[in-house]
This record gives structure tokens, C-alpha cells and sequence, in this order.
């Protein structure tokens, strides 16, 4: 059966609504999208330095990005970013940390749990230019040409219409503003199995693009100066160790194996592109 665009996205609630509540992501992530705990180590693998992750409130880092989308966006004082699928908002905080008193940073976050964790460590570490708002990152609760940067971590693949997250971070996007994008591509095609599998979908590998499609929606949205910045192999073997990973394995029938024989599939991919002024 295909998938429907509504079942995916009340499969991801419920998985990142689960993650927010669970005492086992408190203390040691295993990452959806990037490996094996504990979350530090799964952080600083994909690009935060130890004195990034030590500045953050505790239970800001879940382990769930792809890289580290704050280190390559070049934000400066008093600028105004939005981040597409905040979660527990680790990039939020560090892009506080670079915007300053005078900038402003929403996170955007269609979870409530995730939400209500967010806020709690806003308040918690003291972010007072942090602003976390309930919305779906297709339809984002942001005014048109009000930020200057807009930076997302491994969310956008969760998308059933990529193009209109695209469509929308122009939008919000003043001209001549930046986006700075961590996601998941695939570079070959993915098994059928694996392409239909909600399981997969929620576990950020079935839907993601291919490269080259990817790529292409965000110029077809309209964005300039297309790069990539940075592409890394997505080390699926080591989801081996992930109890979801077996889920996911059993629920489309494929073996650890199988899934592993996935490994040079998929990439982790940094991606810049501006909006015309």
C-alpha cells in the first residue's frame, strides 16, 4: 500500500512525541538518523565541538541530527533565524549563542512534547531570544521576508512535500537571506521495501531524495547559489546496535544484514543556498 502524506506525518508525531517523553533519551540518545549513543559522542561525530555541547541546558541534545547546520550558516548579531523541526532545540540555542541579545531565533516544531521540552529548557538555560512555535514545517507560522537565515538538521527528509518546505523557507526568507540545511539524500535507489515502509520513512531513510532531485526542488523553489558543502557517508550499520532498527528491519523483512548491505545508499549532505535579492 502507498503511503499517505497524513499517515506519515501522524507516524513521526508519535515517534518524536515518543522520543520527547522517553527517560531513555534523557540520558543516553541512540540517534534516529545519525547512530548509536551515548548522544554526546553521536553529536560530536557529526560536527558539534565538546564546548558546543557542554553549553547546552540539559536535555537539549537528542542525538537526532546529521550534522551541525549552526557552524556552517555564518549568523551573525542580531539576526533572525528560524529553525525547520527544532526538537528538543539544541540548534536553536547554539544559534542564540551567535545572534545575541538583539537577534531572535523561532523554532519551529509540529510535536508538542517536543515543544514543551524546548520551552522548558529555553527557561531552564536562560534563552531569552528563543521563541519555540506548534506548527508543520510545510506551513510555517512565520511572516513572509522576516528572517535572515533559516537552518534545519535532519528533518526535511520526514517531509511528504519537500518542495513546500522549500516554498516556505523562501517565503519567510528576506531577500538575499540564507538557508543552511543538514538532511539525508540517497545516491542510489532504495529497495521497494524499503521505499514503502513508514517504519523506514519515521527512521529518516525512506524518504529521503535522491541527490540530484533534492538539489533541484530547492532551485526549483526559487533559492540561488545551490551548494553542497559537505557530504558524508550515513553509516546504517551502525543502526545494528539501535533497537529501532530492528523493528524497522523486521517490518519490511529484511535482515541486519540486508540493512547494512544499505550503507553506501544513503549521504548526509550540508547544503547552502540564498534567496535573490
Amino acid at each position: 500500500m502507498p503511503r499517505k502524506d497524513d499517515d506519515i506525518r501522524r507516524s513521526v508525531r508519535e515517534r518524536y512525541g515518543g522520543i520527547a517523553k522517553s527517560d531513555d533519551f534523557m540520558g543516553g540518545a541512540k540517534s534516529c538518523c545519525c547512530g548509536s549513543p551515548p548522544k554526546a559522542d553521536v553529536s560530536a561525530k557529526i560536527g558539534y565541538s565538546r564546548s558546543e555541547l557542554e553549553s547546552l541546558p540539559d536535555g537539549a541534545n537528542l542525538g537526532l541530527g546529521c550534522g551541525n547546520p549552526t557552524a556552517l550558516a555564518s549568523l551573525k548579531k542580531g539576526e533572525v533565524v528560524v529553525d525547520l523541526g527544532s526538537g528538543a532545540g539544541i540548534d536553536c540555542f547554539l544559534a542564540a549563542k551567535k545572534i545575541g541579545k538583539t537577534g531572535k531565533v523561532i523554532g519551529v516544531d509540529m510535536t508538542p512534547e517536543m515543544l514543551e521540552k524546548a520551552r522548558r529548557n529555553a527557561e531552564r538555560g536562560g534563552y531569552f531570544n528563543v521563541e519555540f512555535r506548534l506548527g508543520e514545517i510545510e506551513n510555517l507560522p512565520v511572516a513572509d521576508n522576516f528572517a535572515d537565515a533559516v537552518i534545519s538538521n535532519c528533518v526535511i527528509n520526514l517531509s511528504p512535500d519537500k518542495r513546500r518546505v522549500f516554498d516556505e523557507a523562501l517565503r519567510v526568507l528576506r531577500p538575499g537571506g540564507r538557508i543552511m540545511i543538514s538532511d539525508l539524500v540517497i545516491l542510489k535507489q532504495l529497495p521497494a521495501a524499503v521505499r514503502r515502509s513508514i517504519s523506514a520513512y519515521v527512521a529518516c531513510i525512506a524518504g529521503a531524495m535522491m541527490k540530484q532531485d533534492y538539489l533541484k526542488t530547492i532551485k526549483a523553489a526559487g533559492f540561488r547559489e545551490v551548494k553542497v558543502v559537505d557530504e558524508t557517508a550515513y553509516p546504517i550499520g551502525d543502526l545494528a546496535c539501535d533497537p529501532s532498527a530492528g523493528a524497522i528491519a523486521n517490518s519490511m523483512g529484511l535482515s541486519l544484514k540486508d540493512m547494512r548491505s544499505l550503507e553506501d545508499s544513503v549521504a548526509s549532505i550540508k547544503v547552502s543556498a540564498k534567496k535573490p535579492k
